[in-house]
This record gives C-alpha cells, sequence and structure tokens, in this order.
C-alpha cells in the first residue's frame, strides 16, 4: 500500500445512514436534472436529521424538479416510513462560475486523487471491497426479509494486518424485542461466514454498545459528502476534500477524481503497475490541469504514459466517460469505485 500500512482500518455504511442519505437525495435531484436536460448544472447539498430535511444549493436546469418528491420517494425507497419536514433552499449557479466553465474550464479549483491496485478484481484493497460487501449484505438481508428485524441504518469496520482480516465490527439497527444474543449469532451466521468463510482468528464484534434500536434521521444527522472517505479508498489513500454526491460533472471534484480512477485502474489492468496513485490538480474556469502526476508501488514516474493516453481537461473528462447522463444514483451507496457498470470502471488497452 502507497501508505506502508502493515495493519489498516476501513469501514462502510448502509444506505440507511443519514449521511449516506443525504448523498442519494442530492444524487437523485442530480439525476433528475440530467435526464431531462443533460446541460444543468448542478450543485445540491442535503442535510437531515430528527423529523427535518433541508435541501439547498445551486441548480441552472431546463428540467421540472420536484425536490420535495425526489427526496420522500429515496427515503421511502430505503427503508423508512416516518415523514419528514422538508425545506427547500435551491437558487441558480453563480454567473461568476458559469463564464468559466461554458468556455470548458474547471468549475473549481481543486485535488483529486485516483487509485487502484491488484489485489483484488475489483482494483480496490481487500479490506475495502470487504467493508461494501458486509454492509451492502445487511440491506439484502434486510430487504429479502432474511432477517426481519434488521432496520436500514448500520456500519461495517474492518481491520486488516499483513493482508488477513483481523477484526469485522458490524453495527446494524434492529427491532426493539430482539436479543444481543440473537443479533451476534444471527449476522455471523447470515452475514459474516457466507462473506469471509473462516472466521477462526478474527475477532468479531456486532453492536458493541449493546443496543441500536433508533437509527436514520430519527437519532442522528446526516450532510452531503460527509462520508468520502466511504466513497474513495477508506482513507489509504490521500484525498484532496471535495465530495462527490450532488455534483454535476462540470465539478471536477468528481469528474476529476472518476479520471483519475481510471486511469489508475487501467495502468494496473494493463500491468504497468502492482498499485497506481493518479493525481491532478485544477484552477477554476482553467481548461488545462495545473498538475498531473502518477506514481507506482515503488515510487517510479509513470506521468508520461497517463498523459499520453488520457486528457484531463474537464470537458474532454466527460465526454470520454460520457458523464451527462442520469448514473450518478448508482454511485451514492457503497461505494463509487468498483462497479463494472460505471464507465471510469471499464478496462482499455494501453
Amino acid at each position: 500500500m502507497f501508505n506502508n500500512a502493515k495493519v489498516y482500518t476501513v469501514e462502510s455504511v448502509t444506505s440507511g445512514h443519514p449521511d449516506k442519505m443525504c448523498d442519494q437525495i442530492s444524487d437523485a435531484i442530480l439525476d433528475k436534472c440530467l435526464a431531462q436536460d443533460p446541460k444543468s448544472r448542478v450543485a445540491i447539498e442535503s442535510f437531515g436529521g430528527h423529523n427535518l430535511l433541508l435541501i439547498g444549493g445551486e441548480v441552472t436546469t431546463r428540467a421540472n424538479v420536484d425536490f420535495k418528491k425526489i427526496a420522500e420517494d429515496v427515503y421511502r425507497k430505503i427503508g423508512y416510513q416516518d415523514n419528514l419536514k422538508i425545506i427547500t433552499n435551491v437558487t441558480s449557479q453563480s454567473p461568476d462560475i458559469a463564464q468559466g466553465v461554458d468556455t470548458g474550464g474547471a468549475g473549481d479549483q481543486g485535488i483529486m486523487y485516483g487509485y487502484a491496485t491488484n489485489e483484488t478484481k475489483e482494483f480496490l484493497p481487500r479490506g475495502v471491497v470487504l467493508a461494501h460487501k458486509l454492509t451492502k449484505g445487511l440491506e439484502i438481508l434486510r430487504k429479502n426479509n432474511q432477517i426481519p428485524w434488521l432496520q436500514p441504518d448500520g456500519k461495517s469496520q474492518v481491520t486488516m494486518q499483513n493482508g488477513k482480516i483481523r477484526s469485522i465490527l458490524i453495527s446494524c439497527q434492529h427491532n426493539e424485542n430482539v436479543s444481543s444474543e440473537e443479533i451476534r449469532e444471527t449476522i455471523i451466521e447470515k452475514l459474516i461466514k457466507p462473506i469471509v468463510g473462516d472466521i477462526n482468528n478474527i475477532e468479531i464484534l456486532v453492536n458493541p454498545t449493546g443496543k441500536f434500536v433508533r437509527g436514520g434521521f430519527s437519532a442522528d444527522t446526516g450532510l452531503t459528502g460527509r462520508k468520502i472517505m466511504v466513497d474513495t479508498y477508506g482513507g489509504l489513500i490521500p484525498h484532496g476534500g471535495g465530495c462527490f454526491s450532488g455534483k454535476d460533472p462540470s465539478k471536477v471534484d468528481r469528474s476529476a477524481a472518476y479520471m483519475a480512477r481510471f486511469a489508475a485502474k487501467n495502468i494496473v489492468a494493463n500491468n504497468l503497475a502492482q498499485e497506481c496513485l493518479v493525481s491532478v490538480s485544477y484552477a477554476i474556469g482553467r481548461v488545462e490541469p495545473l498538475m498531473v502526476e502518477t506514481i507506482n508501488e515503488k515510487g517510479e514516474d509513470l506521468s508520461n504514459i497517463v498523459k499520453d493516453k488520457f486528457d484531463f481537461r474537464p470537458r474532454a473528462i466527460i465526454e470520454r466517460l460520457d458523464l451527462l447522463r442520469p448514473i450518478y444514483s448508482r454511485t451514492a451507496s457503497y461505494g463509487h469505485f468498483g462497479k463494472t457498470d460505471l464507465p471510469w470502471e471499464k478496462i482499455i488497452e494501453i
């Protein structure tokens, strides 16, 4: 790993986690805009907690968008039935930003990173893949009614040591009338063992506080973009700071991070490196990136290969990855990388 960690911990959260609900609401609004008007400019933030949801931001679009209905539909689809008071405060994008973006420049300044490793078929670290499988598994078990007492909120955490699983932590929201013993036994048998296999020598923690009945917006607040490490590489490589959800692809926080992943994955997939880290930076309104740097696991410079094969100008990224489509709700839970149907996960020949 680039951080040379013999021991590392990563986490994932379910679609019913309050932060992830905000990501899904923001991206559902983005998709609605792009479906009707691919030239939509969208920067939407959602904040939810304790029976209140606030949707704010900037949208310039010809689309007809019912923000409240979209939010309610996402909330119900996730599995929550309580009512939310929804407040919207959405305006149009600043013309000061538009004058730079309309000419093909970056929608903001920023630093983005893309990473890949040959450790797994997803080209992601094993711990990251496992953490997402565990939380996605919780959702599948709940929606299939295989564990009838499961509720939508939940988390996983995986600690790896020298390439092996050292510990697994599962926190799952549940009905009131189920014992801690039943929860632990069921989670181990129906979730962990089918995914992990042999659990000998693995420390397993399930709901360590002993109770997790209240969850989602009833118990906590959520905010778009507050799970950027869950969205990317688990904190194992740097993150420039910008989140993805709720932003159209003119925002390089999103599109350039996808392009950096596309480049890194294809460097590894073409056996040019075992691990690859791509770094890129931009100035607002400027077409050419300020920096494109690529290194492998040995610290060797592969920048010339990436610059030759991958165009990091914002408009070129949008065209190559076909990003003006309503594909973003798919990314808003269980990570933005590793899902083979997404355009930045396509493997090409270099």
